[in-house]
């Protein structure tokens, strides 16, 4: 590994140095701090603390820079005075700083990493990608979950969210927890999208070791923590990354390409200075803070230009993703890395020495757009529309799938997940809970935003914490205790999770009725076989459905009904009459409802 003394430059700018955050940035050292910074095309540089400016010389190969600055402690802010080429000056951010100043100020802070004490060697020597293990994630905006006030600088620190986190995710039955980015970032409505620090823990909820307390929490409860990554954009602020050196240094200089759809600079992917630097801040989120993985924000933008198909291959982009996953996951063993990515690229989740990227899980945001669609649509009118159900079925062996229902559907007027189901207040619950059921037993991994587990009424804002007042309408408290069991169904049987990604591990009962709209799948996984049976019409139906020969004589239990009274249903809990006969499952299903059947 680098040390401060000891850097291989060659490795650096061929894109393959995965520990810069090591030997760059800023590093307390005798009776002060050492400073080094990539600057290669500026006149000089100098670092900026209070009260005095302590100039740099030339290190290395002479394209960066360091000084040592007596007196320094940690906790002090600091930022970078660099010199143009054409004489002018400009402040700026460590790009490899660790910890920054609370918006809206933006200098760096000197903070160490080598604070915390870990306590959790067993879940790290075991943990893995859970292919064939169950993985629920619970996707949260760490600044917006609960909050100690209504003023929108009021936020719990890190390690004060670790208790009631813990608790809820539990009860949930969800395996991980994943953040919305935590890197820093100037802009609150941002969500952490469009980042000044890629290595800063953001300062709005606390330091570098509070959060290190609040994975190593998650992890002593049994609870993985993944971390929302963004390797395509940066944010424009003239103090952060954009024209570091007087030059585009980290950016395209061109802005056909240079600045994405959302007004960011784009990391530009062909240079190998970019490629170390985005891939030592992902080896520290997954090294230093024991993070079990990454989601990578935005994967199609890198894979093709400005994320247009027609745009063509950006070919140093797919270089640059597999290489940076083959690096994680070789300095990472266990580790699972998550492509947002809504393209059509093949193999996102195949070997890169496969000619893939080598992701574990690709979002599968087409079963999230058909499936919204579907429950959108009034029953009569889905009976025309079969395949918003079926159709992800037919693909879903290419990749390894995750089911995502994210923060991005319930937002900028989407309306929340129980807001989009079809008809009026009442009927929505109904129709959410067999969602969320269809979901469970869907081939593939799953993830499900905060909010959405006590159906949420109002869209999503960073400003403010969750509705948590709704769980005092018996409506919004049953359909939480729906989710809890139905989250403890799917932790508690294999065959909802083993065989995710093997082809016999799902299987159709009945796709082909249309009138009515009720639909039947199989799962299997450890000799075991659970059923779903839905009823996704307005009527009251007793649906059968042909079982394979083998569970011909299988003894049915319900272990789960959407109707039932506990979750605001109309059926009596335990009431679910539910039987095999002449080789068919058959049960009594109330309208927009669904069983879930183990058979023995």
């Amino acid at each position: 590994m680098g040390t401060w003394d000891n850097v291989d430059l060659d490795a650096f700018y061929r894109g393959e140095n995965f520990d810069a955050w090591r030997w760059m940035g800023a590093r307390l050292s005798g009776d002060g701090a050492d400073f080094r910074v990539l600057a290669p095309a500026a006149a000089g540089a100098s670092v900026l603390l209070d009260g005095r400016e302590v100039p740099m010389r030339r290190c290395l190969n002479g394209a960066f820079l360091e000084a040592h600055a007596p007196g320094v402690r940690e906790g002090d802010a600091y930022e970078y005075r660099i010199r143009r080429p054409d004489g002018s000056v400009c402040d700026h951010a460590d790009p490899y700083a660790f910890a920054a100043e609370l918006r809206p100020a933006h200098r760096s802070v000197v903070r160490g990493l080598c604070c915390h004490d870990w306590s959790d060697g067993a879940w790290m020597a075991s943990r893995a990608a859970c292919h064939d293990r169950p993985l629920a994630i619970y996707e949260l905006h760490a600044g917006s979950w609960r909050k100690p006030g209504s003023e929108p600088d009021a936020w719990y620190r890190y390690d004060e969210l670790a208790e009631p986190l813990i608790e809820h995710v539990r009860s949930l039955g969800c395996t991980h927890v994943e953040f919305l980015p935590l890197a820093e970032h100037p802009f609150d409505g941002s969500w952490g999208y469009q980042v000044s620090g890629p290595f800063a823990v953001t300062s709005r909820y606390g330091t570098p070791e509070q959060l290190m307390e609040l994975v190593d929490r998650l992890h002593q409860a049994g609870i993985g923590a993944i971390l929302d990554f963004v390797p395509v954009h940066f944010a424009t602020d003239g103090w952060a990354l954009a024209d570091f050196d007087g030059t585009p240094l980290y950016e395209y200089p061109n802005d056909a390409v240079g600045v994405s759809e959302w007004g960011s600079h784009n990391f530009m992917h062909s240079r190998g200075e970019v490629r170390s630097l985005l891939a030592s801040a992902a080896d520290l989120w997954l090294g230093a803070y024991h993070f079990d993985g990454l989601r990578m924000d935005a994967v199609s933008r890198i894979v093709y230009w400005q994320g247009d198909e027609r745009r063509g291959v950006n070919g140093m982009g797919v270089d640059f993703l597999r290489a940076l996953n083959r690096g994680l996951h070789e300095r990472h063993p266990g580790c699972m890395l998550i492509a947002e990515d809504s393209s059509g690229f093949p193999g996102v989740t195949r070997a890169p020495e496969e000619g893939g990227l080598g992701f574990d899980y690709k979002w599968d945001l087409g079963w999230m757009h058909d499936t919204l669609s579907y429950f959108q649509a009034p029953p009569e009118e889905r009976r025309g529309v079969p395949e918003c159900l079926s159709f992800s079925m037919m693909y879903y062996g290419a990749e390894r799938y995750l089911l995502p229902l994210s923060h991005d559907e319930v937002v900028h007027g989407k309306a929340t997940i129980a807001q989009k189901m079809n008809g009026g207040y009442e009927g929505k619950f109904p129709q959410a809970r067999a969602l969320y059921l269809y979901m469970t037993v869907h081939p593939g991994k799953t993830l499900d935003f905060m909010g959405n587990e006590f159906a949420q009424l109002r869209e999503w804002d960073e400003k403010r914490e969750q509705d948590w007042c709704l769980l005092s309408y018996p409506v919004h408290d049953a359909f939480l205790r729906f989710r809890r069991e139905l989250g403890e169904a799917y932790r508690a049987h294999p065959a909802l999770w083993e065989r995710d990604y093997e082809q016999d591990g799902f299987a159709w009962l009945d796709c082909d009725q249309l009138e009515p709209c009720c639909w039947g799948i199989l799962r299997r996984g450890r000799g075991e076989r659970v059923a779903a049976l839905l009823n996704l019409d307005g009527e009251r139906h007793e649906y059968a459905v042909p079982l394979p020969g083998e569970l011909a004589d299988a003894r049915p239990e319900v272990l789960l009904d959407t109707d039932w009274r506990r979750y605001a249903g109309a059926t009596p809990d335990g009431a679910t009459a539910c039987r095999v006969e002449d080789g068919c499952l058959v049960c009594d299903l109330a309208p927009l409802s669904g069983v879930l059947v183990l058979l023995a």
